[in-house]
């Protein structure tokens, strides 16, 4: 099943790791190496923000950041190999914690920055928008997104991804995808998917969109 594919693939200490699976103690040492190798990416990302930004593209930092930490993997996977990467689940379990942390800490402060009571004049019509807007998202999922992202492990937690972008934002989708994959395993192809898209294709398309409306 999913559980048996994703720890034979993907092995232990890996984000989205099985609920279920034992893991060794997560001790301090494995929260700095998450966050040396959190903030080497982010430096890595910054300056390849400030190359694009004078070459004329401007995309938001997170995108160059998620380039620069794909680049980042797979040099260290050259250089250590697979086997020896694998070994250090420590690292990989800090840097679950720490987006666990500060994944939390920014959907509380997105709720408590919310003020319910301004919308009580248009209360019933929200309510109907939002009704409306939860069938097609699920219909929509259903039918064609996890239809076409190929009926596998992988489409369904990119359809989960979907869902949570479709009904809220990409914090949304990421927190719904990581649900998924702490009960079943591990999916490395939603987690480069759906930020890329959600982050990078929809900013550009979303663009486009907004200049031709604008100029009718």
């Amino acid at each position: 099943d999913a559980r048996e594919q994703a720890t034979d693939k993907f092995g232990q200490g890996d984000v989205g790791i099985l609920d279920q699976q034992p893991s060794k103690p997560l001790d301090y040492y494995d929260v700095l190496w998450a966050w040396m190798w959190l903030n080497l990416t982010l430096m890595a990302g910054y300056g390849l923000n400030l190359l694009l930004v004078d070459a004329g593209v401007t995309l938001p930092k997170f995108v160059s950041c998620l380039f620069a930490g794909i680049v980042i993997h797979h040099i260290v996977l050259a250089v250590v190999g697979d086997q020896r990467l694998k070994s250090w689940s420590g690292a990989s379990q800090g840097l679950s914690l720490i987006s666990d942390i500060c994944l939390g800490m920014f959907l509380t402060m997105a709720l408590m920055g919310l003020q319910l009571w301004q919308l009580s004049g248009a209360l019933m019509f929200i309510l109907c928008a939002l009704t409306l807007q939860i069938l097609l998202t699920v219909a929509y999922t259903y039918f064609v997104v996890f239809r076409l992202m190929g009926r596998d492990y992988e489409a369904c937690v990119i359809a989960s991804g979907f869902g949570g972008i479709a009904l809220g934002s990409t914090a949304t989708a990421i927190v719904n995808m990581s649900t998924v994959t702490q009960k079943y395993g591990a999916a490395h192809q939603a987690f480069l998917i759906v930020p890329l898209v959600c982050g990078f294709f929809i900013d550009l398309v979303n663009a486009v969109i907004i200049s031709m409306f604008s100029g009718l």
